[in-house]
């Protein structure tokens, strides 16, 4: 029997986003996207009061970050986790591969608000799709291209996006149950 990669990707993606983690954002409000749940958490902040060396951005809002990352490495808060959803998963692979704008960490500008953080995700989120729906086999054969790993196929990036986005998506999960019974 023949399996249809660009099928199973996909389907494995929906189920997670459309059956879990998409349902658990909704209702997200300004004051569970910026909580944090530790001292020292990263966060995504207004520019003047970054506590990292290197955050990230070009609006009024930057992302914690430093390189090398901290050993043991520091929480993130749900502003940081869907930063990171945004721009390292979703966005710089939708420009790289789909046609998508270019952006980055440092020149992205980040969302103020959680409404507008979820709509940017669903956004993004969407392009992703709708880019792998048009690989076929040999497109999903074919080398990624990704920094460290070009000769890899390209569904072997697919499964590493939907691994961060089940990844990333728990946790969020997680954060909004803390943030519930705190």
């Amino acid at each position: 029997m023949a399996v249809n990669w660009t099928t199973e990707l996909l389907d494995q993606l929906n189920w997670h986003w459309d059956r879990q983690l998409r349902p658990r954002l909704d209702g997200l409000t300004d004051d569970e996207y910026f909580w944090e749940p530790v001292r020292g958490a990263w966060n995504l902040r207004p520019r003047g009061e970054a506590v990292t060396p290197m955050a990230a951005g070009s609006g009024d809002y930057v992302l914690d970050y430093a390189f090398p990352e901290p050993r043991p490495a520091p929480v993130t808060t749900i502003a940081w986790r869907i930063g990171h959803l945004l721009v390292g998963v979703f966005g710089m692979r939708n420009a790289s591969h789909f046609g998508g704008p270019a952006l980055d960490y440092p020149t992205y500008r980040y969302p103020e608000h959680a409404d507008e953080a979820l709509h940017q995700l669903d956004e993004m989120q969407a392009a992703w799709r709708a880019g792998v729906a048009t690989l076929d086999e040999l497109g999903m054969a074919a080398p990624s291209g990704e920094a460290g790993h070009e000769d890899a196929p390209m569904a072997t990036l697919v499964l590493h996006i939907n691994r961060e986005v089940i990844h990333h998506g728990a946790e969020i999960a997680l954060l909004r149950d803390l943030y519930a019974w705190r």
